[in-house]
């Protein structure tokens, strides 16, 4: 099994917890993020280290021992430094452009594709083939950054579509025309 739960989170300058029964708040220069902890885990925080201890050595205490330390790690590394996935855009004339608190994709449909940002979510286009999604919140940013890359998917011919900048996509060959049979 693994020993996440055990570890310590070390908070850096400026990122403050406060534990409120089974809620837990995080605050930090980039924001406020809060999650509700399951009651088979209790948090402690003291002198800038937050541990998490289970009440009873059950399966289900075990794994949400480690599931919550990750939730508020995770808390902790969004306030204070942010997250961010980067979408590439492939495929003859496809582009996208920001206007104001959206992005605007041409992305071979019969129209554009508009994406508002979301209050959490800040989009931006370092180019004219990149999307750029960031925020605080890690499940927020990714759930955000899925919904993008399926309005195009990559197809496995060309690559054209959206995909992420560290994704793999594995290549089809395509049909050989030409190889008359006689």
């Amino acid at each position: 099994m693994s020993r996440i739960g055990r570890k310590e989170i070390i908070l850096p300058a400026g990122v403050t917890v406060e534990v409120n029964g089974q809620n837990v708040v995080v605050n930090g220069p980039k924001g406020k993020l809060s999650q509700d902890v399951d009651k088979q885990i209790v948090v402690k925080c003291e002198n800038g280290v937050v541990c998490l201890t289970r009440t009873n050595e059950t399966n289900d205490a075990k794994a949400k021992h480690g599931l919550y330390r990750a939730l508020l790690n995770n808390m902790v590394h969004g306030v204070s430094e942010g997250f961010s996935k980067k979408l590439e855009i492939k495929g003859v004339g496809y582009k996208v452009s920001k206007q104001g608190n959206k992005i605007v994709m041409n992305i071979g449909l019969s129209h554009n594709v508009e994406v508002v940002e979301n209050d959490g979510i800040k989009l931006d286009c370092p180019s004219a083939t990149e999307i750029l999604v960031s925020g605080i919140d890690k499940q927020m940013v990714g759930q955000y950054a899925a919904k993008i890359r399926a309005l195009k998917p990559v197809e496995p011919y060309h690559g054209y579509g959206i995909k992420y900048s560290d994704e793999v996509v594995i290549r089809k060959v395509g049909k050989t025309a030409g190889k008359g049979k006689k």
